[in-house]
């Protein structure tokens, strides 16, 4: 089973307060640039066969973190537009707390699969969601065909575009993805087998990744689609 590693990108000067979306030349800040070398350190004993990236600057340098000193094509950063930050269109840049007295804010909390974002170059979050659930199934047949069906590798995105394939993944409706919390530099992870997908991590922010390395073949028991009766070990 195909697992994704999904990584938000680490803290920025907008992050909070602004709206950043697809504002050129964002990068990380002191504190992002000590996240993601932590993140990187963390992930370091996982085998991944590649690691993908927003063409976002504060992606792309998360991403660099993550590929450091990997062998082979996971030292290599490759991108994908599809994991690229929602396109907010006018609300680009604009404070959240001014944001939230617009009349959309409430669709967006409450109704977000209705919501598309003022101006010539706004997105509907609907097809926001498409894009990036369609990148990660190209990506999950790309990855098992080349690497095999129990390959895994990253992709580093942004926070509604990852709590969308969350939810995705889950079987959620888009309006429940607000639900879904998801830190920068956070860390969360799914499997995906061809009965369904599992979600093995979200939101992680610190821990061991033991459970994440490849279990030894006399270890792997049943069938990978199969959900553990009792909640397993």
């Amino acid at each position: 089973m195909t697992t994704l590693l999904l990584v938000r990108h680490g803290l920025t000067a907008m992050t909070g307060p602004v709206l950043a979306g697809w504002t050129p030349g964002v990068d990380l800040d002191e504190r992002g640039r000590a996240q993601v070398r932590d993140l990187g350190a963390r992930l370091a004993p996982v085998p991944v066969a590649a690691v993908v990236s927003s063409p976002l600057d504060r992606c792309v340098r998360t991403a660099e973190a993550v590929a450091a000193g990997r062998p082979g094509t996971a030292g290599k950063v490759e991108l994908d537009e599809r994991f690229g930050e929602v396109r907010y269109g006018d609300w680009t840049g604009r404070p959240l707390k001014e944001l939230a007295e617009e009349p959309l804010w409430k669709v967006v909390q409450a109704h977000p699969s209705a919501a598309r974002f003022p101006g010539d170059d706004g997105e509907a979050l609907a097809d926001a969601a498409h894009r990036a659930v369609t990148a990660v199934r190209d990506w999950n047949a790309r990855i098992a065909a080349e690497h095999g069906k129990d390959a895994a590798y990253v992709v580093c995105s942004h926070g509604d575009i990852i709590k969308a394939i969350v939810a995705d993944a889950m079987g959620l409706h888009l309006d429940q993805f607000q639900r879904i919390q998801v830190a920068p530099a956070s860390l969360t992870v799914i499997r995906y087998t061809e009965l369904r997908p599992f979600l093995s991590r979200l939101n992680d922010i610190g821990g061991n990744v033991q459970d994440l390395l490849p279990p030894p073949p006399e270890e792997k028991d049943g069938d990978d689609g199969d959900a553990a009766i009792g909640g397993g070990a």
